[in-house]
């Protein structure tokens, strides 16, 4: 094996790079037109253009893929995950191409890759499987039966599929048909296939999974498991090795059970067996037929590189491990940073700012045993200047930390996550680092269900945090990164009061700031009484010490750097160095009695790229706060959008299966008549 085409685009075709250059191999890279200056792009040892801009026109073409492994001589193709990672058909055309597929067998893949044969499969090798239905019979009706029988709450499932799309829970019968009809959509439209299949729901459960990993010569081992029950829509944004739920027993009876699985279906290479957990007992969820966005943390538990691994497995080489000599050592979590809003809707649009926390590691190279504290990792995509389109995947990169415990775990990765700024698109960078310092997850409570009651009070916290950011961040908008220099008598210019407005989060705050000697900045809230003044504050402005801030100040004894970009004429995206993130608007040159709010109660419109599914209105209808006013689809998801109140439609201004992109007017409202 010389030359490794890398089936795959981001951090994991970068991740795959790294290793394979390590060994001494080259590498090729893919791209599709909206690619084409992306960091694999740069970083392998050739490139391919496949054209196109969505993953139907470029990383889904199996022809294009093995055209370009033709012309630039590769002898072997790595798929990375998602895309054509799990397509038997696609692993069988590379082999009758005469190259080396990097991953399982084809048989294998179609046995396990179909969540209904894999747990056909995996009753007959003992594997405990929840009840449900998974025949080949898909009519309405009979699943609807089919549900009733097996007892609701019920799941409904994509059986090609994976990455919570095409998932749905329906707690009772009265929902079933449109949770049917929506989950065979969004399957249709990821997969290609609108087959579902059922199962009884656990509504308090852990989702943990088994790695496992089989050579070409019979021998199949496991390396422990990661929990990642920290989840929103059915998709994992934490995970962690080894379980906090997990004691040896268990983990042994989990990894017997998952070699099992993998031994009867003739597995070879990677592969991940995904449980749910519950009172002490665990059922089969699916087995993933690739290597998985979280194993990471298992390569810092183990100090093993899995895409070696995967590596020497295709090349005929035998497992370099028994069992018995896998150890494990300290505790591993990952967070998966995402480009999305905090109502975790995918977002699109330009990175205008990205800095890396200090002392990251951006090699592959797993953990070292032994160091004197915790060891950060960053697997990613982002350079600045990156455009994130809505044709694929939100998932920006993957923050791990590795230490002794879980405890310093836990603190070293919330630290890392303040000191990371992605500035100009919003991120759940903020409420990842919320997330993991809740009381609930540093206990090791967190269960599938967390988020459905924790995001609230985690977005309220956000909220109250940032108010407390917000005058200094207002600030970084105003003032350039060094202060001007002074006049002989210390005195800085234009020390006159000038008005500075912001609106945050819809509301309109109002200051006086004016410049003062010796540096100072004197800020004065001003009141709607314009006859109760209110106290300045005095802040001292410092030279930015770094060339990712923009602005450092001091106050009350505290010093506080902001970063700040302009992501529109009167918009400012905002990060402080205690982690704070803010979108501001630039109101100073407004009125002081503009309503910063009034115009999104009368407008709908989209937060994101993305395609318009469905039209729920029309001029002339009502719409209340929980109906539907448009659906669009974007990175693969469907997402509904609803107005705050009881509304008329004015005016639709948008029409099904229009391409919209950020900020564009869907709709234009006025009050419901009471």
């Amino acid at each position: 094996m010389k030359k490794i085409l890398i089936a795959n685009r981001g951090e994991i075709a970068r991740r795959v790079i790294r290793t394979a250059h390590a060994m001494g191999i080259q590498t090729v890279a893919v791209y599709s037109d909206p690619d084409a200056g992306a960091l694999h792009v740069r970083e392998a040892t050739t490139a391919c253009a496949l054209g196109g801009q969505t993953s139907a026109e470029s990383y889904l073409r199996a022809d294009k893929l093995l055209q370009a492994a033709r012309d630039s001589g590769a002898d072997a193709v790595h798929p990375g995950y998602g895309f054509l990672s799990e397509n038997a058909d696609f692993a069988e055309a590379v082999q009758q191409a005469g190259l080396t597929w990097i991953g399982p067998p084809p048989p294998a893949i179609r046995a396990l890759g179909d969540k209904a044969g894999a747990k056909a499969l995996a009753r007959q090798a003992g594997v405990p499987c929840l009840p449900g239905y998974d025949g080949d019979a898909q009519d309405e009706a009979l699943l609807a039966a089919q549900a009733q029988q097996v007892g609701y709450p019920v799941m409904v499932k994509a059986v090609a599929g994976g990455g919570g799309r095409g998932m749905r829970l329906v707690a009772d019968a009265k929902d079933f048909a449109a949770a049917l009809a929506s989950a065979r959509s969004e399957a249709q439209a990821a997969f290609g296939s609108d087959r579902v299949l059922l199962e009884r729901a656990l509504l308090a459960p852990r989702h943990v999974e088994v790695q496992v990993f089989a050579d070409a010569h019979g021998r199949c081992i496991h390396l422990g498991e990661r929990d990642c029950s920290v989840q929103r829509r059915n998709q994992k944004i934490i995970e962690e090795a080894p379980s906090p739920a997990v004691d040896a027993a268990l983990r042994n009876h989990m990894g017997a059970c998952a070699v099992q699985l993998a031994q009867a279906a003739g597995y070879v290479g990677a592969g991940t067996v995904e449980f749910l957990v519950q009172d002490g007992a665990f059922y089969l969820m699916e087995m993933n037929t690739r290597l998985q966005v979280e194993h990471p943390v298992t390569e810092a538990i183990t100090g093993l590189d899995l895409v070696e691994w995967q590596i020497r497995v295709a090349r005929g080489e035998p497992l370099p491990l028994a069992q018995d000599q896998v150890q494990f050592s300290g505790h591993a979590i990952e967070v998966r940073l995402c480009a999305e809003d905090e109502q975790f809707t995918p977002c699109t649009g330009a990175i205008q700012h990205w800095h890396a926390p200090p002392h990251a590691s951006f090699s592959n190279a797993p953990a070292a045993q032994g160091n004197a504290g915790p060891v950060l990792r960053i697997d990613h995509a982002i350079a600045q200047g990156l455009t994130v389109s809505p044709y694929y995947d939100s998932m920006l990169g993957k923050l791990i930390v590795h230490a002794d415990s879980r405890d310093a775990a836990i603190d070293a990765l919330i630290l890392a996550l303040r000191q990371t700024q992605v500035l100009g698109l919003p991120t759940n960078r903020a409420f990842l680092a919320a997330c993991l310092d809740i009381e609930a997850f540093r206990q090791g409570q967190a269960l599938v269900p967390f988020l459905q009651t924790a995001a609230a009070p985690l977005r309220q916290q956000l909220a109250a945090s940032e108010a407390a950011a917000l005058l200094p961040a207002a600030l970084a908008t105003q003032l350039p990164a060094s202060p001007p220099d002074a006049t002989p008598d210390g005195a800085l210019p234009c020390t006159l009061e000038r008005p500075l407005r912001m609106a945050h989060r819809s509301q309109a705050h109002d200051w006086g700031m004016a410049l003062q000697p010796g540096r100072r900045i004197q800020v004065r809230a001003r009141s709607a009484d314009a006859g109760t003044p209110q106290p300045p504050t005095q802040w001292q402005w410092q030279p930015a010490m770094h060339a990712h801030e923009r602005l450092r100040l001091h106050c009350g004894g505290q010093e506080l750097a902001v970063s700040a970009v302009r992501t529109a004429s009167d918009e400012w995206h905002v990060q402080t160095s205690a982690g704070d993130e803010l979108w501001l608007r630039d109101r100073s040159m407004a009125g002081a009695d503009s309503d910063a709010g009034a115009a999104g109660a009368a407008e709908l419109r989209a937060p994101f790229n993305g395609r318009v599914i469905r039209i729920g209105a029309g001029a002339g209808d009502a719409l209340g706060p929980d109906d539907a006013a448009v659906v669009i689809d974007s990175m693969k998801l469907e997402h509904v959008l609803s107005t705050s109140g009881a509304v008329t439609v004015v005016e639709v201004l948008v029409e099904a299966e229009q391409q919209v992109t950020r900020g564009q007017l869907l709709m234009r409202f006025a009050p419901a008549e009471p």
